[in-house]
């Protein structure tokens, strides 16, 4: 639990020697404030995932309106494509927004992401069809993708980065899990508004204007998000780091560019890389793709996937804040481990149970991935933020996510249907899955735990005075412990040296 710099609050003087730390020290977080940032990132949070999970939702109506002429395999390619085609985007979100996040702050750049993302998805319900405006259809459908994926570049990682330093750090997990709360209702609306409108609609309609509908209602569902993020208070981590001039430093030196990020923080960089793989291209394959796999693989109807996931995601969300608990009790490595070998045994069952006649088989074989899927969706908010110093946290964890996500995340959509596609083989998404959960294993095996800790260049957290005290006890008592630590290694040094001596002829 190591802090290098101390601050008393209100304190503008820069420390040049450390001292131990005191009750003052200790950041108090008032639960009104957490009340409203929980809600602010998670309406966020529940906004991007309702864009994403719409388009893939809607994935094989927009191939046949945008992509006509084509069959129905290419149009799904193509679909997913322009879906894909977003991530291309989200590491040059993630470059500019991430750093303007630790210069400027937090809650300024999560407004202006919520303002992308609601006009960049409103306008592509505007979109003329090909037959209307021919080619300039998919371009302009590529484009407002492209948008899209700039603004995300810029939310997901700043969401779980302003969430993570406002939450104490008992209970950090429990806290960040409510997160992905908000992704479990963006994609339950999107996939529930989807399933409506194929059901209640003509397919004259629904290919005419029906599918415009899920995007129009990204509009007044921006409006409130815009709103609360306006409401929201800066850190107080990142309030800290505008009184240290040390970080200040930090915060200019991340900013020039992607180079000395790297430079200095290549590990950390790697290990979030990698944790976001396991977490990404799982999370696409089973709330993303699925409904694709089972209406254009399986063979079943677009509606009975999607009631199907809404059911699976609906049993998450219950499970989210209980697996956010646990991180906290048992610790963020063994909860990601848990998942990671989860997905490594069970991949292929579950697969196999998705082509049962019977729709309980089916639901279950959802289940099991959509419950070691919460081992990830529950703990990462609170894990990646904890490899970073805050200086620089919003920038590195924006450029990390976003590459990762990019390359193995929404990709795998995509991927997983070229998969099928070319080698006709039902069952390679499950092993692309097991690739993926085999690095995970690798990746936080070699993670330090971060679960009851102060986040790297923070003070200490707590909710009230008294447990304030008991943190800063913690503290102490790790100090000691360290320090016992150091006097082992410092008496096995000294015995080694006295036998080293007594070896050498002319060294007494």
């Amino acid at each position: 639990m190591a802090v290098t710099t101390a601050h008393t609050p209100g304190s503008k003087k820069k420390r040049s020697k450390r001292r131990a730390l005191t009750l003052n020290d200790v950041t108090l977080v008032e639960k009104s404030t957490l009340k409203r940032t929980i809600l602010g990132t998670s309406l966020g949070n529940a906004m991007e995932w309702f864009d994403m999970g719409v388009y893939a939702y809607l994935a094989a109506i927009i191939g046949v309106v945008f992509f006509p002429g084509s069959s129905p395999g290419i149009q799904m390619m193509a679909s997913f494509g322009a879906f894909a085609a977003a991530f291309l985007a989200r590491p040059i979100g993630g470059l500019v927004l991430g750093p303007l996040g630790d210069k400027l702050g937090r809650q300024k750049v999560l407004a202006f992401t919520m303002v992308l993302m609601s006009v960049s998805s409103f306008c592509i319900g505007l979109i003329p069809s090909y037959d209307t405006i021919g080619i300039w259809a998919p371009i302009l459908l590529l484009c407002l993708r492209l948008l899209q994926g700039f603004s995300t570049g810029g939310e997901f990682g700043g969401a779980m980065t302003f969430l993570a330093e406002h939450a104490p750090d008992r209970i950090r997990g429990f806290l960040t899990s409510w997160l992905e709360f908000g992704t479990f209702i963006g994609y339950i609306a999107a996939a529930l508004i989807a399933t409506l409108v194929q059901q209640f609609l003509s397919e004259a309609d629904l290919y005419s204007w029906g599918w415009r509908i899920p995007f129009f209602i990204a509009g007044p569902l921006g409006l409130i998000g815009i709103y609360m993020r306006l409401r929201l208070e800066e850190t107080p981590a990142f309030e800290q780091t505008e009184d240290d001039e040390e970080a200040q430093k930090a915060q200019e030196s991340a900013t020039q560019g992607l180079t000395t990020m790297v430079s200095g923080h290549w590990r950390p960089l790697l290990l979030c890389m990698g944790l976001v793989l396991v977490y990404m291209a799982t999370n696409y394959m089973v709330l993303a793709y699925m409904p694709s796999y089972l209406s254009e693989v399986v063979g079943h109807s677009a509606s009975h996937g999607l009631w199907l996931l809404i059911a699976v995601m609906a049993v998450m969300m219950i499970i989210q804040p209980f697996m956010g608990l646990a991180t906290d009790r048992f610790g963020r490595r063994p909860v990601i481990f848990s998942g990671c070998l989860g997905f490594l045994i069970f991949s292929i069952p579950c697969f196999m149970m998705l082509h049962s006649d019977s729709i309980a088989v089916i639901f279950a074989g959802l289940m099991i991935m959509g419950a070691f899927q919460t081992c990830f969706t529950a703990s990462m908010a609170s894990t990646l933020p904890a490899l970073f110093p805050t200086a620089i946290r919003y920038g590195a964890i924006a450029v990390a996510l976003n590459i990762s996500t990019s390359l193995f995340g929404g990709t795998t959509p995509l991927f997983s249907t070229w998969l099928v596609d070319t080698f006709g083989n039902d069952m390679l998404p499950a092993y692309y899955m097991m690739i993926t959960a085999v690095i995970g294993m690798v990746m936080i095996l070699i993670t330090a735990e971060s679960a009851r800790k102060p986040l790297m260049g923070s003070t200490p957290a707590a909710l009230d005075k008294q447990e304030a005290k008991e943190v800063l006890a913690e503290h102490h008592d790790d100090i000691e412990s360290q320090i016992e630590d150091i006097d082992e290694q410092m008496e096995a040094l000294a015995k080694q040296r006295k036998d080293l001596v007594e070896q050498h002829p002319r060294i007494d």
